[in-house]
């Protein structure tokens, strides 16, 4: 059966006698070149991406901006945080979404997809499986004017039926059609395409783009008409068409002066102004179709009032609002009908998409700066630096207590305070809460004084230097009957400091 199906979709012969009306009962009716408005047949809605250039533009983009984001296979953790899962690297499933057949890698798969999706509202994918062998095998994304579902009353739906380019019918069951689509208010197995509701806007984008074309191409300047006094027999009338084709017809003999005959006399016609407003009227349509889709100009390529600081605006604007929600329907259609297939082995298991929306470097560095503030505080405090980042929900950094001398000897408190500085931008004398006192007169031991001054940044320091909040650890006056007579203080916050 899936040989026969891939036969079907995929036969070179087929394709070729798909872009010929060739009548067969799905979805889609017989291919007509009139107007589209005329013509709502899912078929249709694809053939008008490459009509109307605007349509184009948008597809384009969507698709492909969908089709470069990566993918990975994780196993959910117990916490139900995305942080703590774990990726798997190697699975079946995995295997297919990287390469969902042979001819197709799975960016091409995705980006194909997502043309349908966009287009008809719509996409399905048909999964190919051996025989005897109940695991997917190969996908492909199909038509979606060539599938129809099949309902049922009980059900709700029984399965789905392919019909080929030559009018063949295959019948396909719910386990071998995956189908993605954006619901339709009229009906619940079919999707809505933006494409229906601008149907009169791409006949008229179309066709004001061929009255353009006709205009250069078939306008014999000078404009105007000939009056001729008598009847001219066939061959005069010939001849005289031929000979003013010739001399007028087309861009390169545009302006040429015009030599009459026959007694004819010319009559000037100059360009309305009404003809010159096709070219708002086609402005007018591609805004159209962009709010159909719900894309600004940008998007499309209209650069105009674009700076670096927009341009990278509109990057964030566009994975969110555009790229996103595309993802997401792949993400549902994959984790909850692709991975069951394969049974138990992908209990736990889901995919997800790597995230489209470029970094704000902006919000990253407040953030940074609000978090290295509160770690700061924190310390300040008296709580332990080791696991004080962790906690404000940064990288923890090893902490050892010991000061890193191997350049230079450094004061443990000068380098704390200067840490403190580059992470709060607090100045470095505000960061230090407490403050050595030292009694200074003759009997002043030469440690004492050298320490007066000396600040710190919390209580536990101080005390450690000076315990119980007097008396300086390294006073050498007792060695001379004098007791010491320095201690520690907190520091008043000064206009500067506050």
């Amino acid at each position: 059966m899936a040989r026969t199906l891939l036969g079907a979709l995929f036969n070179r012969a087929n394709a070729v006698a798909a872009q010929v009306p060739v009548p067969f009962t799905g979805r889609s009716s017989t291919y007509s070149r009139g107007m589209f408005g005329s013509n709502r047949s899912a078929e249709s809605q694809l053939r008008a991406m490459s009509a109307v250039g605007t349509l184009f533009a948008i597809v384009d983009r969507t698709s492909n901006a969908t089709a470069l984001v990566d993918w990975k296979l994780w196993r959910k953790a117990k916490s139900g945080r995305a942080e703590d899962r774990v990726e798997v690297t190697s699975h079946a499933a995995l295997d297919l979404w990287n390469r969902p057949n042979p001819y197709m890698p799975r960016q091409e798969f995705v980006e194909a997809s997502t043309q349908h999706y966009d287009l008809t509202g719509e996409t399905e994918w048909v999964i190919a499986k051996r025989p005897g062998v109940n695991l997917p095998l190969e996908m492909w994304p199909v038509r979606p004017d060539r599938m129809t579902p099949v309902p049922d009353p009980e059900t709700f739906l029984r399965g789905w039926e392919y019909t080929s380019p030559d009018g063949e019918r295959i019948p396909l069951g719910l386990d071998e059609v995956i189908q993605l689509r954006r619901p339709n208010p009229m009906d619940p197995y079919r999707g809505l395409s933006p494409v229906l509701s601008i149907l009169p806007d791409l006949d008229t984008s179309r066709y004001a783009a061929e009255w353009s074309r006709a205009f250069f191409l078939n306008s014999a300047q000078p404009g105007g008409i000939l009056e001729v006094p008598v009847h001219l027999e066939d061959h005069e009338f010939d001849e005289m068409r031929d000979r003013w084709a010739e001399q007028h017809k087309g861009v390169g003999n545009a302006h040429k002066v015009a030599i009459v005959e026959y007694g004819a006399k010319w009559a000037d016609r100059t360009i309305s102004q009404r003809d010159m407003q096709f070219v708002e009227l086609r402005g007018a349509t591609s805004t159209a179709i962009r709010e159909a889709y719900g894309i600004p100009k940008f998007a499309v390529g209209d650069l105009d009032d674009v700076n670096r600081a927009t341009a990278e605006a509109a990057k964030a604007w566009f994975a969110e609002q555009m790229t996103i929600p595309r993802l997401e329907r792949i993400k549902g259609a994959l984790n909850n009908e692709l991975l069951p297939m394969y049974g138990l082995t992908t209990e736990g298991l889901e995919f997800d998409y790597c995230d489209p929306v470029p970094p704000d470097t902006t919000v990253e560095a407040e953030q940074l700066t609000a978090r290295s503030n509160a770690a700061a505080v924190l310390v300040n405090a008296g709580f332990e630096p080791k696991g004080t980042l962790s906690a404000v929900g940064m990288p923890d950094i090893p902490f050892t207590g010991v000061v890193n001398t191997a350049v230079k000897p450094a004061d443990p408190q000068a380098v704390w305070a200067e840490l403190v500085a580059n992470l709060t931008g607090e100045d470095v004398e505000a960061a230090m809460r407490w403050e050595a006192v030292a009694h200074i007169d003759d009997n002043t031991c030469q440690p004492c004084a050298d320490n007066d001054g000396t600040v710190y940044r919390n209580r536990a320091a101080a005390y450690k230097d000076y315990p119980g909040g007097a008396g300086y650890v390294k006073c050498v006056g007792a060695e001379h009957g004098n007791a010491c007579r320095c201690k520690v203080v907190k520091r008043k916050k000064t206009r500067d400091d506050e």
